[in-house]
């Protein structure tokens, strides 16, 4: 076995723990969701017992996982530089964990629009922060003032738009799949 492959095998071995761990389950717990028995379970922990495809599909099955996250590469897991789109004065951020999530950094100057038949709808969820000063969400007829260090998270299907209130603000946003999606029919408009 190679250096990396030890590595990845090590790493998998850890993953199956804390995942097991973080669910509070012993490890007869555990080998009795995957049906295995605990002994192989525990030697599969440690490094005692050689993985194989038809166990790793049953552990992640059983940890409510997926086979690609438990195996997949450490240096995966993170992601440390930003795509810029200068255009729309945005950096974004792809989530490993998820390719249908987008982090999303933007400045913004203007408040959102007043008249309701501007405000945009489409698929999907979205989350913000508001790094740095005063961002208007309108949602529908609703106007939510969110203020720096507050964040807010809704439904895309509202109307909805963002702008700054007072002076420039930065947000964070994370969309999924679908909100992003949207987003990006409507950058042009």
């Amino acid at each position: 076995m190679t250096q990396g492959l030890a590595e990845l095998d090590g790493l998998v071995r850890q993953r199956i723990r804390a995942l097991r761990v973080a669910q509070g389950w012993t490890l007869e717990e555990m080998a009795s969701r995957a049906r295995l028995s605990q002994s192989t379970l525990s030697r599969i922990e440690n490094g005692q017992r050689r993985l194989s495809l038809d166990t790793l599909v049953t552990l992640a099955r059983a940890l409510d996982t997926s086979l690609d996250q438990l195996v997949e590469d450490a240096s995966d897991d993170v992601v440390t530089s930003p795509m810029i789109d200068a255009p729309h004065g945005l950096m974004r951020w792809p989530i490993k964990g998820d390719p249908g999530m987008t982090v999303v950094r933007q400045r913004m100057t203007e408040p959102p629009p007043e008249i309701a038949s501007r405000l945009r709808a489409h698929p999907g969820r979205e989350w913000l922060v508001v790094l740095s000063g005063t961002a208007i969400l309108m949602l529908g007829n609703r106007r939510y003032r969110v203020e720096t260090n507050q964040a807010a998270e809704f439904p895309t299907m509202m109307p909805h738009a963002i702008g700054a209130e007072g002076g420039p603000c930065e947000i964070l946003g994370i969309f999924d799949r679908d909100a992003r999606r949207g987003h990006q029919r409507t950058d042009g408009d």
